[in-house]
């Protein structure tokens, strides 16, 4: 049985980036530890359960029925109710580290936290298994090795790609303005400056379709040794079924 960390924000990660990977870590029988900025139980973004404000494009863009399952169990479960704070993530050993995203403007303080970019860099250095989808990768893209290079800057990767991240934010920009640009620079181009060289970066197939424990196929991952990353809510099955294969202790 391994030790598995999910980092997440206190407020608006993504639901379906964390509850369906914890759903399969929970099942596999491993021990899942939570830890947020303040040691307290977080709250995901709500407006992914809801859909509230999508308009006509809800069923696109709000988590589906199985992931938003997920997310009540996952909700409920001792280990969410009760977390460690960041800083003592950093001083705790784990088995394997899970980054999930979320694009909210909240999710900036998880995303630029020092203590869980050191946490990413110990342990892909140790050769841990290190998981981020979405914008988690940013989480890892900042961890700086000893060289003072990102530690995914010879390394293959995906991330939000910037024609998903581009196409949500005109989809809704008129009403919800830039709630789905975390920052001005996007993902996939703060990700691709990092990498030693752009063809490290790899989009994964143009497709809304998402993939399901059913059906793995619409997924995408790209796994680098003990790095393994996705792109979207759309992955998160596939994600998580990779994951479960690197937690070998």
């Amino acid at each position: 049985m391994a030790r598995v960390l999910i980092a997440i924000p206190n407020d608006d990660f993504d639901p379906s980036e964390s509850a369906v990977p914890w759903k399969y870590l929970r099942g596999a029988g491993h021990e899942i530890v939570f830890a947020t900025q303040d040691g307290l139980p977080a709250e995901c973004d709500q407006r992914l359960i809801t859909g509230r404000g999508f308009g006509p494009f809800k069923r696109l863009l709000m988590a589906n029925q199985d992931a938003r399952a997920a997310y009540t169990a996952m909700s409920q479960s001792p280990e969410f109710r009760n977390p460690i704070d960041w800083k003592t993530a950093l001083a705790r050993p784990f088995d394997g580290l899970l980054l999930p995203g979320g694009h909210a403007p909240r999710v900036r303080p998880y995303i630029e936290s020092v203590d869980l970019q050191q946490k990413a860099a110990e342990m892909l250095v140790a050769g841990k298994p290190v998981a981020a989808i979405c914008h988690g990768v940013l989480v890892a893209s900042r961890a700086l090795g000893p060289d003072g290079e990102s530690l995914l800057h010879r390394r293959r990767t995906t991330a939000l790609p910037k024609s998903m991240e581009l196409s949500a934010w005109m989809l809704t920009c008129v009403w919800l303005g830039d709630y789905y640009r975390t920052y001005t620079q996007t993902v996939e181009d703060e990700v691709t400056d990092v990498l030693a060289h752009v063809s490290q970066f790899d989009p994964g197939p143009r497709s809304l379709r998402r993939d399901s424990a059913q059906d793995l196929s619409p997924g995408f991952i790209v796994r680098d040794g003990n790095w393994l990353s996705a792109r979207w809510p759309g992955d998160a099955h596939r994600f998580a079924t990779e994951f479960l294969k690197m937690l070998v202790v």
